[in-house]
């Protein structure tokens, strides 16, 4: 009879999962075009006017969750540095900074879009943070569903359930007695909402990834949940009060405002945004839905989060939250 061999691993062959700290709730302030910042200062001062109502009300319900102690709540702001640059972080940055404070709102923490796309990880290497979490995604195949469709890493399209048939193009395929099936969203109540996600387009030159894509890097970057090799992705980056520069790639993906803020990740989202992001942001839940977390990162979060009794849903498109105030 054989007897099993042992098997011997250096433990420093296997990447060591960076632990990251937790906020219980990281509030999105905003997310602009370069396109709305053209609009003047008038434009941002009547966003966080219109925010600041809606943020209060999120940080008051997180309070309502805890057993006791206080509620840690970080906020962000993201800015489109990615689809087009019309300004300079030197022009752009010091005057929504303004427009928050005159409505009593303090922007802990600035994010490019960008970089969740590319960014410099901490030995300066790059990271394709997208990229990452493209690699994890399993797709779930609907009921039925025959494997004719090709994969996402193919073809750049992820829904939630069963496409219509398509037309065939050869009578001779086509039976006498077919008829059109309608799309179906997998484990829908009642009726289906289906949608089909686009992931990227491809050009000659470049990958560009889609806004719902990047938008669903954003939220695992906030609840603390990617990881490059086991080390965190988008730290953020400390800037006291330095002056920003004229280039955006000159400054990190992701800086630290305010020194006294909470940790960046959190263990909640959740966005207050204008309601043009409706659809985005649907996307963005049927692309969380679809994303495998390592086990060592979500071992975290459980342990963190039960030792704080903070109870933490188990899919994490439930992490994530939404304020589509009216005239935002």
């Amino acid at each position: 009879m054989n007897q099993p061999s042992s098997v011997f691993r250096e433990t420093s062959a296997e990447p060591r999962t960076e632990s990251v700290p937790f906020s219980h709730v990281s509030l999105e302030l905003g997310h602009l075009y370069m396109e709305d910042f053209t609009e003047g200062g008038d434009r941002l001062r009547r966003h966080f006017a219109t925010a600041r109502p809606w943020a209060d009300a999120a940080r008051a319900g997180v309070g309502t969750r805890l057993a006791g102690g206080r509620p840690r709540v970080s906020t962000c702001f993201l800015i489109d540095d990615y689809f087009s640059r019309l300004s300079t972080p030197a022009e752009l940055i010091p005057p929504l900074l303004a427009a928050a404070a005159e409505a009593g709102l303090t922007i802990d923490y600035l994010a490019r879009e960008s970089g969740c796309a590319v960014t410099t990880g901490t030995d300066r290497a790059e990271v394709h943070p997208a990229e990452s979490v493209l690699q994890r995604l399993v797709e779930s195949p609907p009921p039925g569903s025959s494997g004719f469709r090709p994969p996402v890493s193919r073809i750049g399209w992820l829904s939630n359930g069963r496409r219509a048939p398509t037309q065939r193009t050869s009578a001779a395929l086509d039976s006498a007695g077919a008829v059109w099936q309608p799309p179906s969203e997998t484990g829908a109540r009642g009726h289906s909402v289906f949608m089909d996600v686009e992931l990227w387009s491809d050009s000659d030159e470049r990958r560009t990834w889609s806004c719902a894509f990047l938008a669903a890097v954003w939220q695992l970057v906030r609840l603390g949940l990617l990881r490059d090799n086991g080390r965190a992705v988008l730290a953020p980056t400390p800037w006291d009060d330095r002056e920003f520069p004229e280039d955006w790639d000159e400054l990190p993906s992701v800086v630290r405002l305010n020194p006294r803020a909470q940790p960046f990740t959190a263990y909640l989202t959740c966005s207050v945004l204008p309601t043009r992001f409706m659809p985005v942001e649907h996307a963005v839940r049927v692309i969380l839905e679809q994303v495998h977390i390592e086990a060592q990162v979500q071992e975290q979060v459980n342990q963190r989060s039960n030792r704080e009794s903070f109870t933490v849903p188990a899919d994490v498109a439930d992490r994530t939250s939404y304020v589509f105030p009216p005239g935002l």
